[in-house]
């Protein structure tokens, strides 16, 4: 037997099938709100730029008492909610990347973005092969697989790259209204 004279080198977890299928399905009213209803969008930015939690909170309740319990945080160009699945926590949520700019996150941008990327999200939650097979190419590292998967349900032309990690992915979008990227992140926190 082999000892490992190194640090220990902990497990890297991956998102499952069923893990993305219940972000997905958590996070599908909230999305849709956005995309849909113009007045709850603008309350959900001028709240992220406030970093006011306590009305993030509040709106998330009115359209889904189960993600109104969620963690969530934001750093006022951005919000990320927090899901527990088997000990794991995942984080999902949309941002401008930091050091970019502050005190910013528009209204018709998030719209945009979650116009677009709610049928992956709607697949997501409700194609268990297609969660099973996008959360197996996280795993094994198949980033082309993983980035076709996404790609074949987000066709905005706002969206600028996918990207995919040991956790998640990031989908990147740039719209021509707007001077900044933003990220819709979906990813296993891990532990330092």
């Amino acid at each position: 037997m082999v000892k490992n004279r190194g640090r220990q080198r902990r497990p890297i977890l991956a998102p499952t099938g069923v893990g993305l299928q219940r972000i997905a399905r958590q996070m599908l009213p909230f999305y849709k709100a956005v995309a849909c209803n113009r007045k709850y969008a603008a309350a959900w930015s001028r709240a992220v730029v406030s970093a006011d939690l306590d009305a993030m909170s509040k709106l998330l309740h009115k359209v889904s008492p189960v993600l109104g319990k969620q963690g969530l945080g934001t750093n006022a160009i951005g919000y990320f909610i927090s899901f527990t699945i088997r000990k794991s926590s995942y984080s999902n949520g949309v941002t401008i990347p930091p050091g970019t700019v502050q005190f910013k996150f528009e209204t018709e941008v998030h719209r945009g973005m979650a116009r677009a990327f709610l049928p992956l999200y709607r697949k997501l939650a409700y194609n268990r092969s297609f969660a099973n097979r996008l959360a197996c190419a996280i795993r094994r590292h198949d980033k082309s697989l993983a980035i076709a998967l996404i790609r074949s349900v987000v066709r905005s032309s706002a969206l600028k790259s996918v990207h995919i990690d040991d956790t998640g992915f990031g989908l990147i979008f740039k719209f021509p209204f707007s001077k900044y990227p933003y990220q819709n992140l979906l990813f296993l926190e891990l532990e330092p």
